[in-house]
């Protein structure tokens, strides 16, 4: 917000010097009319007197009219001067008016073609032709927004059945055969649930699609022993590792506060983790360290693991919503594309950093925060 505020105040400066350019030049042209017309009197009273008028010549009754008026006819010509000036000026505002008017219709019909304007205000084209390339941008930014979202929709939906079948015929299963022994029906109990949970999370995820668009986030801040959540996050993921068989290093730095909201700066950290552990190799390790810089009077976060290597452009992209990096893999293993991108927005509501960085199969996440 702060940077379009910017933005705006430096359009109107704009705006503003250039009223005060068409102003100047106006009141230059008035002036140089009228010092004209001064010049023109004074070599005239000088030329005429380098002779000796007498009633008898041609000239002698104008001159002489001319000579008692003088005043009123410098006044009554400065008058015409300022008349004819002003209403050139008006009519060149005026002009060009409606031409910035025909810019501005051809600016939103037809934003595909760079506009031309007379060459007294190319300036304004500068700036009319910047609005438009803004506004292409804008909206290729949001046609692919909301491409990609409805791409995770689709997938979304579709992933939605498998759970949702697969619960609905274990559960049958359980209905039709009650004389299923106890082994069997804790095992297709079992796996009702888990097909249950997965499709909550698969709910949740919806949920988090419609208020990242639909909500503002807003901040709770208080002081946070940031060394005691870590370690209590890292303790959570103990039941996903193991079944991955992937192994979590902690370097912690210990007694560490600071100041933020504890449930978003969570989501965050568990967001970095969670992906760590999607897009890790089996049976290698997850490092998850954080120092204390107090000459920068900063933390450090950083979250490193092995699995295939990020291509450069796909890292420019990582934390746009619902960009995934992997488009083929399904959303029960990709996610929804918004953890890194909601990830992004709290570090920033912060007054932090995130940024990612892979080379040679290993992924690195690292976040910046003041204490």
């Amino acid at each position: 917000m702060s940077k379009n505020i910017t933005l705006e105040a430096k359009q109107g400066e704009q705006h503003d010097h250039k009223a005060m350019q068409f102003l100047m030049q106006y009141v230059v042209t008035l002036g140089i009319c009228i010092g004209g017309l001064v010049i023109l009197v004074v070599l005239s009273k000088l030329v005429l007197s380098t002779r000796i008028w007498y009633q008898t010549d041609p000239y002698w009754p104008m001159l002489h009219w001319l000579n008692l008026h003088v005043i009123s006819v410098c006044v009554a010509a400065s008058g015409a001067i300022c008349l004819i000036v002003t209403i050139y000026y008006l009519f060149r505002a005026f002009r060009q008016m409606d031409e910035v008017v025909e810019a501005a219709g051809k600016l939103v019909h037809q934003p595909e073609h760079p506009l031309r304007l007379s060459r007294s205000l190319q300036g304004v084209q500068n700036e009319l032709n910047l609005v438009r390339e803004q506004a292409l941008r804008n909206e290729m930014a949001v046609k692919e927004a909301e491409q990609k979202k409805n791409d995770l929709i689709v997938y979304l939906a579709h992933d939605l059945k498998t759970p949702l079948t697969s619960v609905i015929g274990y559960l049958s299963l359980l209905r039709d055969e009650p004389q299923i022994s106890e082994q069997l029906r804790q095992r297709y109990t079992g796996i009702a649930l888990n097909k249950a949970e997965r499709l909550e999370e698969l709910i949740n995820e919806f949920f988090d699609i419609t208020r990242f668009n639909l909500s503002v986030m807003t901040l709770e801040k208080e002081t946070i022993h940031l060394s005691r959540m870590l370690e209590q996050i890292a303790s959570e993921f103990a039941p996903i590792l193991q079944e991955k068989g992937l192994t979590l290093e902690l370097a912690i730095e210990k007694e560490v506060d600071l100041s933020g909201d504890p449930d978003k700066l969570e989501r965050v950290f568990d967001n970095l983790l969670r992906n760590a552990v999607n897009y890790s190799y089996p049976n290698t390790v997850i490092q998850l360290s954080m120092e204390q810089r107090k000459e920068e009077h900063k933390v450090l976060l950083r979250v490193q693991n092995h699995g295939r290597t990020i291509a450069k452009e796909k890292l420019e992209h990582i934390f746009e919503q619902f960009f995934r990096v992997d488009a083929s893999r399904s959303s029960a293993t990709g996610g929804s594309g918004l953890g890194l991108a909601i990830a992004r927005q709290i570090v920033e509501m912060h007054h932090g950093q995130i940024r990612a960085e892979s080379v040679d199969e290993m992924i690195v996440f690292e976040v910046e925060l003041p204490i």
